[in-house]
C-alpha cells in the first residue's frame, strides 16, 4: 500500500506548470493590466481593494498554490489535494463574480477595452474562460494522480517488470510457440535409450 503512494514527479509536471501559470495571470491580471492595456478598471497598475482580493487574487494564489503541490509533489494523496485547491480556484474565477455578488461584492471593475469584441475577450481571458481552463487542468492532474500504474504496484521499479533482468522471462504465445516448442525437463530415474543396451554387454 505504501508503494502506491508514491509517484514520478514528472506525472504532474505539464500540469503543475500550466497551473502556475494561469493562476499567475489571473491574479496578477487585474493590478498589472493596464500596463498592457488590457485588464479592467480604473486605467491604473496596482490599484488594490478587497474585491480585488476576493474575485483575483485569492484564487489565483490558491491555483498557484494547487500548481506547486502538483509539480512537486511525489506522494499521490498530497498531489490529488493540490489539483482539488487548483480545482477551487478555477471554479471561483468562473462562478465568482455572480456568488460574491450576493454579499455586495461589485466586482474588479468594468473592462478598458472600448470595443465590445475586446471587453468580451478581457472578461473572458480575466475570469470565465480562465476558470475553465484551469479546471480542465486540475481535473486532468487529478485523473493522473488517480490511476496506479504497473510499476507504482510492482514496486515501483523497472526491475520488477516481467521479462527484466532478475525475473521470469514472459510466456511466449502464438506461432512461434507452436513451431519451438520448449524442450521437456529430464526424467531421472527412468531408463534412456541405449541404456539397457549397455548394461546388458
Amino acid at each position: 500500500m505504501t508503494g502506491t503512494m508514491r509517484v514520478p514527479r514528472s506525472r504532474g509536471g505539464v500540469s503543475g506548470v500550466l497551473l502556475v501559470l494561469l493562476g499567475l495571470w489571473g491574479g496578477l491580471l487585474p493590478f498589472a493590466g493596464p500596463y498592457l492595456d488590457f485588464g479592467f478598471a480604473p486605467d491604473d497598475p496596482w490599484v488594490y481593494d478587497t474585491d480585488r482580493l476576493q474575485l483575483s487574487a485569492a484564487p489565483g494564489a490558491a491555483t498557484v498554490l494547487g500548481g506547486l503541490i502538483v509539480l512537486f509533489s511525489a506522494n499521490r494523496v498530497l498531489a490529488m489535494c493540490g489539483a482539488w485547491l487548483a480545482a477551487l480556484g478555477g471554479a471561483w474565477f468562473a462562478v465568482g463574480g455572480p456568488v460574491a455578488a450576493l454579499w455586495d461584492v461589485p466586482g474588479v471593475g468594468s473592462p478598458l477595452g472600448t470595443e465590445e469584441g475586446r471587453r468580451v475577450a478581457e472578461q473572458l481571458a480575466g475570469f470565465t474562460a480562465l476558470g475553465v481552463v484551469i479546471v480542465f487542468l486540475a481535473a486532468l492532474a487529478l485523473g493522473r494522480f488517480t490511476v496506479v500504474g504497473v510499476r507504482e504496484t510492482a514496486g515501483g521499479d523497472d526491475d520488477d517488470l516481467p521479462g527484466e533482468s532478475g525475473s521470469a522471462p514472459p510466456p511466449v504465445y502464438g506461432r512461434y510457440a507452436r513451431q519451438n516448442p520448449p524442450s521437456a525437463p529430464p526424467l531421472y530415474g527412468a531408463p534412456q535409450s541405449g541404456t539397457a543396451g549397455d548394461q546388458g554387454r
